[in-house]
């Protein structure tokens, strides 16, 4: 077979393509992962993992991602650093065009590009994320036990971590540009009647500041201009989630908000197309449902290969 001909290709290198690339590795399918940087996602720059089973004492992302691609690479999964700029999936055989002009084709696609949070972009946000900057609560809440930290955002995710956030640490300051919350009403009143949970209206964070960790905010008014500083030992920033979709066909593709819709088996509207992981309209993204969605998109993908012959 040609080495740009596969029965399977795996698009995406996190956690959902890589466990897709386990199970199709061992399934000894023709399957390639296509990864355009380092596999890992954003499983990578995640300091401390502490809710992975089968890591009692936690590990950090780097060593996670890197044990499930050597379990990948142990069974054969070949890994190739490709960037794909646009794709035809009208087909019965998918085509990825590739930046540098070279195409790719399969049979089956397992879409796997993941998504991104939105960040603020003020100094010391990169510099100290996962050293007291998150964007997820619930995977990091625990971590901040009888602190003071900030939420920054006002919509449904931002006041519902919020929420989660009082049952470990000592306080909550919400931070939102405007003068009110966008999230649902009952979320809201869930939210004003939680003592643990304090508010600054109509201000943005212009840098966060600390040496190693996160030790205060700057912040500015919008409406006075006015600046002041807010002491906290962490940050979250909860102001959306983009997904990775820029090279996919959004005009033959069913999708929400950018963000794949599939079935319950990880199929998309297109036969032989399928998508796992946070790439997924859900409400849930962590690592492992991102796993286990990857290993049902494999064996969807697998079905499909043998009913087509």
């Amino acid at each position: 077979m040609d080495t740009n001909e596969y029965d399977l290709v795996i698009l995406g290198g996190g956690p959902a393509g890589l466990t897709a690339g386990l199970y199709a590795a061992r399934a000894k399918l023709s399957c390639v992962l296509l990864e355009r940087g380092a596999v890992g996602g954003q499983i990578v720059v995640t300091d401390w993992i502490d809710n992975y089973p089968g890591f009692p004492e936690g590990l950090n992302g780097y060593d996670l991602v890197g044990k499930m691609a050597a379990q990948a690479a142990r069974f054969g999964l070949v890994t190739r650093t490709e960037t794909v700029t646009g794709m035809d999936l009208s087909g019965p055989r998918k085509i990825l065009q590739l930046a540098d002009g070279r195409k790719i084709r399969c049979r089956a696609l397992i879409i796997a590009t993941g998504a991104r949070p939105n960040s603020i972009d003020v100094p010391g946000e990169k510099e100290l994320t996962g050293r007291g900057v998150s964007y997820c609560g619930t995977c990091d809440g625990p971590f901040f036990r009888d602190m003071d930290v900030a939420v920054v955002g006002g919509g449904n995710t931002a006041v519902q971590e919020a929420m989660y956030l009082t049952r470990f640490v000592r306080k909550v300051t919400l931070i939102h540009r405007r003068d009110q919350l966008r999230a649902t009403r009952i979320y809201q009143e869930q939210a004003f009647a939680n003592p643990k949970i304090e508010y600054i209206w109509d201000t943005v964070v212009t840098a966060v500041t600390g040496e190693n960790e996160v030790q205060s905010l700057r912040l500015r008014n919008l409406r006075t201009n006015q600046e002041d500083t807010l002491a906290v030992a962490g940050v979250f920033v909860l102001i959306g989630t983009i997904p990775n979709n820029g090279m996919l066909p959004l005009d033959q593709l069913d999708s929400r908000d950018g963000f794949l819709v599939t079935d319950q088996e990880m199929c998309t509207n297109i036969a032989g197309v399928m998508a796992a992981g946070d790439i997924r309209h859900k409400k849930v993204r962590q690592v492992i449902n991102a796993c286990g969605e990857g290993a049902v998109a494999e064996q969807a993908a697998e079905r499909y290969l043998e009913e087509m012959g």
